[in-house]
């Protein structure tokens, strides 16, 4: 018999919907999948930590609480990133240990620990504190196709997790492109080199090849498979969880679940689908075999689209697909799963916008330096002096990257008690693995991208109510207009001047009786600055959609050709925002925490 792990209520809604799936939409099915006999769920970790705070105005810990309660005969498993936790950058070994204690707490009962780079070093740790909890402890490895990724050195990596006391061992293949030789040879050579604990493939369905690959790890001896129920699986989402039961039915790998529930679960989940439609997006739900070339996983891919759309470069899609691979190599063949997959988005993007390597990401710096782990292959000595500079030798490092970082946890406990936001100890670890966007959500200054009860959106022939009543236009204005099933970001700069994807365009537009902006709301962002500065003032402006996560100088600081004057966030990754030329900062522009469009006026200089 082969037992499903179930993916919907994280991986599916990562993969096809942007993450952002809201925990009220989720509770009501809760009583009928936990009927179904799964051997675990997954409804936690990865990007949904992140998606809460960020984007949905939801308490992380109050999703786990409340999922878990919801699911009492069913084990419930979190992602967990190893040092990265569920974020971008490794953290010290105080707030990973808290972080899986609170956790283990509020009801995750399973872990699936994984390091991006596939280093063992970085998941020592998390393995420890969970077995020492009393949890499940599922260790991964990313699945990826490189020359120095080779059956034997997976099967020598799962024999030494399995020394480090896990009690499940799971292939995670993120972004789809495992063959169906492959799957049976990493599985039966695990099997007959002895490892006797049980074995749980994790897929998407990106390339097409993945429910052939599902059958031959059943002739292989998997004990679990991944899936997610068909309403949210798209191409990009898991093998459905009806499927892959319907397929095993009969067999002597038969599940043994109730067809009947599973097409009650999936009725409940078809409308859902409907009611999130404007999160479709057609990259996530076509079949894309291209994936065993740019290796982007499906959460990754969902990801990226919507980023791109917010960066106004939704067409350089194309051009992205392409760069990643050749980034990829760059880099030592990482596999690309977060947080590797954003250093690597990101520098592609940055790459087909800019010119290769013109622009380099901080991320992308840490990465060369060792922080995030050993590189899974050589990187050329030009490359790291591409990234780091002549002298790179003395910056990389080769011990494990957390043994350098001091504690965290008592300190920002401190902060936040002094600032009166402490109301339980999970805001700490809330505010330490995203200081920025953790601290505006513990102040209430998060708002929700939509509720539940406002969906579903931009449905054809629909305005919500609000949308029918006159009202003031300020500027800059920006949302989304949707035409023949297309999105396009728009940003009203004026009443002249607009912004589709990317692109300005001046405009004549006719505003109905009510609507007419006053003259106090309708100047833009050029006017609020001043035109373009005369004499030797310097402009230094932002080079995407970001917010500012740091000012790094002051008026009147002297400052260096390319030294940062701020810190970027865009695209969940730190950017520097650098001085062109030496000289001397006049004025800055913005605030740690603004959110700036590209172009937008950071800081001037005289020099």
């Amino acid at each position: 018999m082969v037992q499903l792990h179930d993916q919907t209520l994280r991986d599916a809604h990562q993969s096809v919907l942007a993450t952002r799936l809201r925990t009220e939409d989720m509770l009501p099915i809760c009583d009928k999948m936990d009927q179904v006999g799964f051997d675990s769920m997954e409804i936690w970790g990865g990007a949904t930590f992140d998606a809460c705070i960020r984007y949905l105005d939801e308490d992380p810990w109050e999703r786990l609480n409340k999922l878990s309660d919801a699911l009492p005969n069913t084990r419930v498993q979190m992602l967990e990133r190893a040092m990265n936790i569920v974020a971008y950058k490794n953290y010290p070994d105080d707030v990973v240990k808290k972080f899986v204690h609170y956790a283990y707490k509020n009801g995750c009962e399973s872990f699936r620990i994984f390091d991006a780079l596939n280093d063992l070093r970085n998941m020592k740790v998390p393995i420890e504190k969970a077995k020492e909890e009393g949890a499940h402890v599922q260790g991964s490895l990313c699945y990826t196709i490189s020359p120095i990724h080779t059956v034997e050195k997976y099967v020598e990596k799962f024999k030494k997790l399995e020394k480090m006391g896990c009690d499940s061992l799971c292939v995670k293949d993120m972004a789809g492109m495992i063959s169906p030789s492959r799957a049976y040879d990493i599985i039966k050579g695990c099997k007959d080199a002895g490892i006797k604990i049980p074995i749980d493939l994790h897929s998407h369905k990106t390339s097409g090849m993945t429910g052939m690959a599902y059958m031959k790890a059943c002739e292989a001896g998997v004990d679990v498979l991944d899936t997610s129920f068909s309403s949210l699986t798209g191409a990009t989402g898991q093998p459905e969880t009806e499927g892959v039961t319907a397929a095993l039915k009969d067999t002597e790998y038969d599940t043994g679940y109730d067809m009947d529930l599973l097409m009650d679960i999936k009725e409940y989940f078809d409308e859902i689908w409907e009611k999130y439609r404007h999160l479709h997006r057609d990259q996530a739900l076509k079949v894309d075999p291209s994936v065993t070339v740019h290796q982007i996983p499906g959460g990754m891919l969902s990801n990226l689209v919507n980023q791109l759309e917010k960066q106004g470069a939704a067409d350089k899609y194309n051009e992205v697909l392409e760069e990643v691979p050749r980034v990829r190599e760059d880099f030592g063949y990482p596999p690309l799963v977060t947080p590797s997959s954003q250093i690597v988005g990101v520098q592609a993007v940055m790459n087909v916008k800019f010119g290769r390597y013109e622009k380099i990401t901080n991320d992308t710096k840490e990465y060369f330096r060792g922080m995030y782990g050993r590189p899974p292959g050589e990187i050329s000595d030009e490359m790291y002096e591409k990234i780091l500079g002549p002298d790179w030798e003395e910056e990389v490092i080769d011990e494990r990257p957390a043994s350098l970082l001091e504690p965290q946890f008592k300190k920002n406990k401190d902060l936040l008690e002094d600032k009166g936001l402490l109301n339980k100890p999970e805001d700490v670890l809330t505010y330490t693995i995203y200081p920025d966007i953790g601290l505006k959500f513990l102040k209430g200054e998060v708002e929700a991208e939509f509720y539940s009860e406002d969906l579903p959106l931009e449905k054809p022939g629909e305005k919500k109510e609000e949308q029918k009543t006159a009202r003031q236009i300020s500027y800059p204005w920006k949302g989304k207009v949707r035409i023949d099933g297309k999105n396009y970001e728009v940003v009203m700069k004026s009443e002249d001047k607009v912004r589709v994807n990317g692109k300005d365009y001046n405009v004549s537009v006719l505003f109905p009786e009510g609507e007419q902006p006053a003259p106090s709301q309708a100047k833009s962002k050029a006017q609020d600055r001043g035109e373009k500065r005369s004499g030797e003032e310097l402009e230094i402006n932002s080079p995407m959609l970001g917010t500012i996560l740091e000012l790094k100088v002051s008026p009147g600081d002297d400052v260096k050709a390319g030294q940062p004057v701020a810190i970027l966030e865009a695209m969940k990754m730190e950017n520097d925002v650098t001085a062109p030329r030496d000289g001397k900062i006049k004025d800055i522009h913005v605030k740690k925490g603004q959110d700036v469009e590209e172009d937008d006026l950071i800081a001037t200089m005289v020099g």
